[in-house]
């Protein structure tokens, strides 16, 4: 910012020009900086939480749909499907969904029938679906468990 000198100034107003400056000491910026600093280390740990509480919300809704459409597959044709993507095939699913841990559609864990007492065993390989993610939940339990 240049000095403008007007004629008429006195020594005072021009004392004035030259010592009133717009802006921020360091230390203001510093104080500043050291506030946010402090919000932002309080923040970000409640954020990541909430995400992956966010995830886990998700991962339950998902397994909760595939395990419905696995029953309604069953309790039409008597059999479990072969494999997930049957169930989108005949429209139980809209689409195999995504895991929220791994992030992709290939990554669910399959679990076959049991055998009965006496031994026999529904057709079809897909009796139950978990969590293809080896992570552990805020609950203590792995979503493979889930």
């Amino acid at each position: 910012m240049a000095l403008r000198i007007i004629p008429g100034d006195t020594i005072m107003t021009l004392w004035q020009k030259l010592t009133t400056r717009r802006g921020f000491t360091l230390i203001e910026l510093l104080a500043v900086m050291m506030i946010l600093g402090i919000l932002a280390s309080i923040a970000v740990p409640s954020y990541k939480q909430s995400v992956i509480k966010a995830r886990e919300t998700i991962l339950s809704e998902d397994l909760y749909q595939m395990r419905r459409a696995i029953d309604a597959y069953f309790a039409d044709r008597l059999t479990y499907p072969e494999r997930l993507e049957d169930l989108v095939q005949e429209k139980y699913l809209y689409d195999i969904p995504v895991d929220p841990f791994t992030r992709a559609r290939d990554t669910w864990q399959v679990v076959p029938p049991e055998g009965d007492s006496e031994g026999r065993v529904a057709p079809g390989s897909v009796y139950d679906v978990h969590s293809g993610s080896d992570l552990i939940g805020l609950d203590g339990r792995p979503y493979q468990e889930w």
